[in-house]
């Protein structure tokens, strides 16, 4: 079992095609709509080792039964890597942690570039029990057919993204919120800071932070981070220089916030819900 991060995801509630062109304009190449086949459609942001995904439901499958995520708008799902779901089921079983279901499940998606058919992206994943995890998911994947999603040509982003840096939320208790991944990968793999509380998950920092805590980590005014709420709330992405991304948001006409420490900070109305940070 991996604590690397295979990707997050974005949630979705109205238009995906909305969304797409808000993270186009942020800079992102997007991969072309995908539909899986449980009925969510998705467009990524493809790094090199991990990526971002848009996630919603067209209005054609609305109504399938179990299609729809019922979270808020904006971060919703941290997905761990796994080479083996089968061997994760039983690890995180053997820790006592609560899971979805009574075995891991699979699904696909076809992959189509410039009208050619490739084949079908196959995933098996694992979901913790959705009680552990406020307005959001935990979940592990195993790619079946990883070089159908990591393409070269969908790697090379305008505003210069190379991969995930951090994965932020907001808790009235960090201490408590950050209990989950202790127990699922053990406590030296946590540390405490003053406003919360940081789990090191390979290259990528999972922060469980105060409200307080949120607005000092992005060096943001407080108005922008929820209020009475337990969920995901900031991304980080790491770029090749902040001189090249903060270019292509301004021609863009992206406001740009200064941030804590360098980072360029994207308010979350711009970002579909996401306080989106650039370091």
């Amino acid at each position: 079992m991996s604590e690397r991060i295979d990707h997050v995801v974005i949630h979705v509630q109205q238009h995906i095609d909305d969304a797409a062109a808000h993270y186009a304009q942020l800079g992102f190449t997007l991969t072309p709509r995908g539909h899986h086949s449980k009925g969510t459609s998705n467009h990524l942001a493809i790094f090199g080792d991990d990526y971002l995904e848009l996630l919603g439901v067209e209005p054609r499958n609305a109504s399938q039964p179990g299609v729809q995520w019922e979270h808020p708008q904006g971060l919703a799902g941290l997905v761990f890597k796994t080479a083996d779901a089968d061997r994760t089921w039983a690890d995180l079983s053997a820790r006592q942690i609560a899971l979805e279901g009574s075995a891991p499940g699979a699904f696909h998606r076809p992959v189509e570039v410039d009208g050619e058919w490739l084949g079908d992206a196959r995933f098996r994943t694992l979901r913790i029990a959705a009680a552990l995890v406020p307005n959001g998911r935990v979940f592990f994947c195993e790619h079946g057919t990883p070089e159908l999603v990591w393409r070269r040509q969908w790697q090379e982003h305008p505003n210069g993204a190379r991969g995930l840096a951090e994965y932020v939320y907001v808790s009235p208790d960090p201490a408590a919120s950050a209990t989950l991944l202790t127990q699922a990968f053990g406590a030296e793999t946590i540390s405490f800071h003053a406003h919360g509380v940081r789990f090191q998950a390979g290259p990528v920092a999972v922060w469980y932070l105060t409200r307080e805590g949120v607005a000092r980590h992005y060096g943001i005014d407080i108005a922008l981070v929820p209020q009475q709420i337990e969920r995901a709330i900031g991304l980080t992405v790491r770029v090749a220089t902040r001189a090249q991304t903060r270019t292509l948001l301004t021609d863009n006409g992206v406001q740009v916030l200064e941030g804590a420490g360098g980072q360029l900070v994207v308010a979350p109305a711009q970002a579909q819900g996401v306080i989106l940070a650039f370091t």
